[in-house]
């Protein structure tokens, strides 16, 4: 498979049209007395993706539903740092929100990482479903912390990407695989495995895959389209047990700050903004997987090794229970996904 095909795979599913505008539900006066008001929310999502074009579809949404006055400044693929940059930055004042992961979430709520934990998740409706039950907890967490929680979104299914196959947990030790800096578990897994991970950012990946310092990464398919990794790996695993969470959250007191009827209309465009990113990526990323494997990555089955990775996944969450979830929560969270399975 050349680059260039590659690169005409990365064109088709960037660019077709997963996701429609959001409609706007009303639109109000513009009050010229007001200033309006932008908010800058940051987001590692690339420009042209599924993920920036729910953002843009919301900003104008919102400025529409508002007369003007209340929109939405996204800063899309990494232009802003990473997630822990934006955390900081946040903290200073520098930007109003952002678009992360759980490894950016868990910088301000740690509990927050049992949504990410190995070995529980698999199916969209289960996380679905214990995402909503745990809502009010973490939404509480985060208005502790500072922050206020717009919605939920997904990256897609965590699977394993390398230039030679990954079968059992132990393969990891024969790869250098990378591990984001703030992802506390992959570098756990890692240790239990027994693998050393290359400590980089997001926006590092890339050239260390070219120069062949990193040869192997977790990711969902859909990323690996849109960050161009998928160009320098040859084998991608079948099965995932884990789904990629994210949410936007927004700093406390720029919500706060704004008039009750704003603060209404961003929460409301927020969550059909993000019912819609969820069902688009959800299907991008299952298509993105496919056409993958349809046009030459070779396909691992980890189901002969199963037991070996369920062991793996067991040993990281009892290992990180107490140093970033509480044992109850983590004993709560396994009911809920047994439950749902």
């Amino acid at each position: 498979m050349t680059v260039r095909s590659f690169s005409r795979l990365a064109a088709i599913l960037l660019l077709s049209p997963l996701l429609p505008d959001v409609p706007a539900a009303h639109t109000q006066p513009t009050v010229a007395a007001q200033q309006p008001v932008t908010l800058r929310i940051a987001t590692l999502a690339p420009r042209g993706s599924a993920w920036d074009r729910a953002f843009r579809a919301w900003s104008n949404t919102l400025r529409t539903q508002t007369g003007g006055r209340l929109e939405l400044q996204f800063f899309p693929g990494g232009s802003q740092g990473d997630e822990r940059d934006y955390i900081r930055k946040m903290r200073a004042g520098q930007l109003d929100g952002a678009a992360i992961t759980t490894t950016g979430l868990g910088q301000v709520v740690r509990p927050v990482l049992v949504l990410a934990l190995p070995g529980l998740f698999s199916d969209y409706a289960v996380i679905d479903r214990v995402r909503e039950t745990l809502d009010a907890d973490f939404q509480a967490q985060f208005e502790a912390a500072g922050f206020r929680l717009l919605g939920w979104g997904d990256v897609g299914r965590a699977r394993f990407f390398s230039r030679r196959p990954i079968q059992r947990p132990e393969d990891f030790r024969a790869v250098r695989p990378w591990a984001w800096r703030e992802d506390v578990i992959f570098t756990e897994a890692l240790a239990v495995i027994g693998a050393n991970g290359q400590r980089l950012g997001v926006n590092e990946v890339l050239p260390a895959l070219q120069t062949g310092r990193v040869d192997a990464f977790p990711a969902s398919a859909y990323a690996a389209v849109a960050l161009q990794w998928f160009n320098h790996v040859t084998h991608v695993t079948q099965q995932s047990d884990s789904i990629i969470v994210g949410a936007t959250i927004l700093k406390k007191e720029r919500y706060d700050a704004l008039p009750a009827d704003l603060r209404a209309a961003l929460d409301e465009t927020a969550r059909r903004a993000h019912g819609a990113l969820a069902r688009a990526i959800r299907q991008a990323d299952d298509r993105a997987y496919q056409t993958l494997v349809s046009r030459g990555l070779t396909p691992v089955d980890l189901t002969p090794h199963r037991a070996a990775w369920q062991d793996v996944a067991r040993q990281v969450r009892e290992r990180l229970a107490g140093r970033l979830y509480e044992r109850a929560l983590l004993a709560r969270v396994e009911q809920l996904a047994r439950a749902g399975s």
